[in-house]
């Protein structure tokens, strides 16, 4: 194994559609100076964990529902993480907000998509169709999704790609968070990933500045 080729673990809760859009971008060779090493759900049911195996790929559960609390459920994701000896760690449907002992071990290493343009329509509370059905009552012509760092602040970190669509008239919560990750989120994901394995982005006074 090359030594130069980072380790991504990916964590999921879930369905796995990033995941997905993450394995078929490495089996396209489009993820360059990584490869997705493990994954991680917190939910022993996660369909993400059969994507992961059916890739070839280490999939393991840390479940969320083991642990009394974030404080032990973030230590035991901080020491698996350590343990999986990962580089760089992606949020993809994860839906679980980590404390800061993971944030402090990892800084500037660990990668979340939000399906909005970050500052609007974020952080605790702002998930899943929640994100589209604020979008749409506040009437926005333009929506899309965002890849940012993450840091000890709900979707907080530095902002590393956007992406937009545009809103139509008789969108539903459900045709707008379709649109928004085939068009956004499955492509910037992977292109966020690959630049990140590559050295190319940095951050400087709490801003991200991406090499493309």
């Amino acid at each position: 194994m090359d030594k130069n080729i980072k380790n991504i673990v990916v964590l999921v809760s879930g369905g796995g559609t990033n995941l997905q859009a993450l394995i078929d971008a490495q089996s396209r060779g489009e993820i360059k100076g990584g490869r997705i090493s493990c994954v991680i759900s917190s939910k022993a049911d996660a369909y993400a964990l059969e994507r992961a195996r059916k890739a070839g790929i280490k999939a393991r559960v840390l479940a969320r529902k083991d642990f009394g609390d974030i404080r032990d459920y973030s230590k035991a994701m901080r020491d698996t993480l350590t343990e999986e000896q990962a580089d760089f760690v992606v949020y993809a449907g994860f839906m679980t907000i980590l404390d800061e002992q993971v944030c402090k071990a990892f800084p500037y290493r660990m990668v979340n998509v939000h399906p909005a343009l970050i500052p609007s329509f974020c952080g605790k509370g702002f998930y899943g169709l929640h994100v589209h059905e604020a979008a749409l009552a506040k009437g926005v012509k333009v929506s899309g999704a965002t890849v940012h760092f993450v840091t000890e602040e709900c979707d907080g970190g530095p902002i590393i790609l956007q992406g937009t669509v545009e809103v139509a008239n008789d969108d539903t919560p459900e045709t707008l968070q379709r649109r928004i990750m085939e068009n956004v989120e499955w492509k910037l994901l992977p292109k966020a990933v690959s630049l990140l394995c590559e050295g190319r982005i940095t951050v400087k006074d709490g801003r991200a500045f991406v090499d493309l």
